[in-house]
């Protein structure tokens, strides 16, 4: 087989890719590879309505079937890609050899496992994939004691859905706060109290030390020597960037671990010839990092990279250039993060979170550069031009919600 445009990956930016590319004129061959059984379909909700039951599958394919065959977009799925000749611009897959002239990777990632003594125990969930929340929903129980382990942004969205379905959660987070790697205290602590008052366990600063087996349950001693009980463990510690074929053809990556990757340009190109890398695997200089080599982890940036790959291909070049944003549903709470805070000096709070209603604001030498927003759709909405633009606002007006982000907007 042989395409002009070959796509590895079947998350959001494959399919975005694959949709840019038709949109601006591409008339080439197109193919994605998806190691999946299923057409490209949306992963936010994995850990939280169809998890709950509430959001069939079906709901969740980023378009449907016909969407593909109409725009002549060959899906391979159940198709795995086991290296990359660059020279040859070939992949050895699980489907035979397919030649590319241009390549796409947006294989996204694998959940990090556990390397503790009994990671090897059977009955371990992560939640990445469709598959992995069918085999969860099949092993739980009524009122299952679940065990969490990791309280970022998958660990807690999936404790707040088991908690509603009436689950004991405990959730453990080696840190010394919840949401620490992507948030200030102060929203640590919102979602930890909000977590321990719907009946979630909280145990910060303590990891994983071993798990063993109980009859059918597990036992989970952590490194504080407490000892917790689960018929359910769900691991949620983060993913393993998918560039092993990238980095063993020559490309250029990140340093093993955090963050890891495969590196691109600011038009997402490769070090190898031909070879773009797209959103969750894609390390780049981020200016709203101030310029340090990130990952981003987000359907927003695997979605904008796409369009950058797509301009690239036929010929109308811009360099990738977007405000990241993020968002998180737990219980009635909606998180809406625009910006990076990393690197801030200043935080302002604006509302009452006793209100559920409220964000905080993130400065660096007296300009905004991000915000957290719960329940505060306004706030998210209009302060996207503040962090873009990197605009200075006196904090006694982000702190007065009777002030409209608005008024500071650049003109």
């Amino acid at each position: 087989m042989q395409f002009d445009v070959v796509i590895v990956g079947g998350g959001h930016g494959g399919a975005a890719q694959a949709a840019q590319l038709r949109q601006k004129g591409f008339t080439g061959s197109l193919a994605i590879i998806t190691a999946e059984p299923e057409l490209p379909y949306e992963r936010p909700p994995l850990s939280k309505e169809y998890l709950a039951g509430e959001k069939s599958f079906e709901r969740m394919l980023l378009r449907p079937p016909a969407f593909w065959a109409e725009r002549s977009v060959e899906v391979l799925t159940a198709t795995r890609v086991a290296a990359v000749d660059a020279a040859a611009h070939t992949l050895a897959t699980t489907a035979g050899e397919i030649g590319y002239g241009q390549l796409v990777w947006a294989a996204g990632g694998d959940p990090r496992k556990l390397n503790c003594p009994g990671h090897e125990l059977p009955g371990l969930h992560a939640i990445r994939t469709r598959a992995d929340v069918d085999a969860l929903k099949a092993d739980l129980r009524p009122e299952s004691r679940v065990l969490v382990v990791g309280g970022g942004y998958i660990g807690l969205e999936s404790a707040a859905v088991l908690r509603k379905l009436g689950h004991e959660v405990t959730v453990i987070e080696a840190m010394d706060r919840v949401l620490a790697r992507v948030a200030g205290p102060e929203l640590s602590a919102f979602y930890e109290a909000e977590h321990r008052a719907h009946g979630v366990e909280i145990v910060t600063g303590a990891g994983l030390a071993s798990l063993a087996a109980v009859g059918d349950a597990r036992l989970a001693t952590l490194t504080d020597g407490r000892q917790i009980v689960a018929d359910v463990v769900i691991v949620g510690i983060g993913i393993v960037p998918a560039v092993e074929p990238l980095l063993a053809a020559g490309a250029r990556g990140g340093a093993i671990g955090s963050p890891g990757g495969v590196w691109v340009d600011d038009h997402c190109r490769t070090s190898l010839a031909d070879v773009f890398a797209i959103g969750d695997c894609a390390l780049h200089a981020n200016a709203f990092a101030g310029g340090a080599e990130i990952r981003l982890e987000s359907v927003q940036n695997a979605a904008d990279m796409a369009i950058t790959v797509a301009r690239v291909i036929t010929g109308d070049p811009a360099p990738y250039h977007a405000v990241p944003w993020f968002w998180s549903n737990q219980y009635d709470l909606r998180l809406q993060t625009m910006g990076l805070s990393i690197g801030h000096d200043q935080t302002v709070l604006r509302g009452d979170p006793a209100t559920h209603s409220f964000s905080l604001i993130y400065l660096k030498a007296g300009k905004v550069i991000a915000l957290d927003c719960v329940n505060a759709a306004r706030d998210y909405v209009q302060g996207k031009a503040l962090v873009e633009k990197g605009v200075a606002v006196p904090t006694a007006a982000l702190a007065d919600t009777e002030t409209l982000l608005k008024t500071w907007h650049p003109t």
